[in-house]
Formats: structure tokens, C-alpha cells, sequence
């Protein structure tokens, strides 16, 4: 099996681990080795938090840059300063208003590199579903629907039901699949 690298951002509080968790043990149940690290700056005041998650063979934790398949960010500035670590062809998947990402002088490192690049509010759609909270479900559903990576909607989604807090679980779903629904209709 090939490696797939993924590299999860955001600011503290917006569930970086979280979604993370949700990677790692949907990769697990599918039987794939699973391998991660994060790193945490000034995490609880809102700082940098930053995920590596490699699936597959691999012999350490962190993503080297410019080896990433995938970049995930839940705020658009993250995205931007952990670009270096998308490898050429990656693709990024960033919580960004669609009207203003990405940034001009940004967009020429994008072409040139190959890179594809999806925006969409999920803090809005988070937010109108009345769970300002779970932006990350959002960013994570509308992920899939582009996706035809290591983990898929369905592994994911069969995973977000069973970890889940009870009290949560109906709305976590539908967050996830009204992220889903966003990329799928593009």
C-alpha cells in the first residue's frame, strides 16, 4: 500500500484532534497502519495546533515538507503557513469564504506547484446548523466528498457514529453529511 500523508491545522479549540481521531481509527478499522503526531502552540489560547497523520508503512510521525497529499485547515491563515508541507499535485481543503481564497499573491504558488485547492464556509454552515462547534465535522464532510483517498465517506462516517458522544451523534452526522452534500453538488 502506498503512504497517504495528511496534515490536519487550525486553531486551538476548533477539534483538530478530534478530527484526527476520526482519521486514525477509520484508517485502523480498515486495516491500515496508522502513525501521528501533534504539535500544540499555545493551543488552549487559541493558538497553532497542527496534526501529522501518516497512513500505512512508514518508519516516523511527522510529514516532511512538501510530502503531503492532503492539507486539511479549519483556518485560512494555517493553510497558508503550512503550505510548504503539500507536496506537488496535493490538494487543500480550507474552512475560507469561496469569494476570497485563496489570496492573489498565494495563487501563483498554487499553480505552480500543481496544487488543487477547495474552500468553503464551514464555520457558516456549522453555525446554521446551530453547532458552532463542529466546524470540523463540516470541513471534514465536504473533505470526502471530493475524495477518493485512503479513508472514505463511508469509513468515516461509520466512524463518527460509533466514537461520538450520544448526545451528539445525530447532529455530528448530519454536520458531516451537510459538508458532504456542499462538495458533492460542485
Amino acid at each position: 500500500m502506498t503512504t497517504t500523508n495528511i496534515l490536519l491545522c487550525g486553531l486551538g479549540g476548533q477539534g483538530i484532534l478530534f478530527m484526527t481521531k476520526l482519521f486514525a481509527q477509520a484508517a485502523m478499522d480498515k486495516g491500515l497502519s496508522v502513525m501521528g503526531a501533534e504539535t500544540h502552540g499555545m493551543a488552549q489560547r487559541g493558538g497553532s495546533v497542527v496534526s501529522h497523520l501518516r497512513l500505512g508503512e512508514v518508519k516516523g510521525s511527522l510529514i516532511r515538507a512538501g510530502t503531503a497529499d492532503f492539507l486539511l485547515a479549519l483556518e485560512e491563515n494555517e493553510a497558508y503557513r503550512n503550505l510548504p508541507f503539500l507536496k506537488r499535485g496535493g490538494s487543500m481543503y480550507v474552512n475560507a469564504n469561496p469569494g476570497n481564497f485563496p489570496r492573489e499573491n498565494v495563487r501563483a504558488y498554487l499553480e505552480d506547484h500543481g496544487i488543487m485547492y477547495h474552500c468553503f464556509s464551514a464555520t457558516q454552515t456549522a453555525v446554521e446548523m446551530g453547532a458552532p462547534k463542529s466546524v470540523n465535522l463540516a470541513l471534514l464532510g465536504y473533505f470526502t466528498g471530493f475524495n477518493g483517498g485512503a479513508v472514505r465517506y463511508k469509513e468515516l462516517e461509520r466512524t463518527i457514529d460509533n466514537i461520538s458522544p450520544e448526545k451528539l451523534r445525530v447532529s455530528n452526522l448530519d454536520i458531516f453529511n451537510a459538508g458532504f452534500k456542499v462538495a458533492y453538488n460542485c
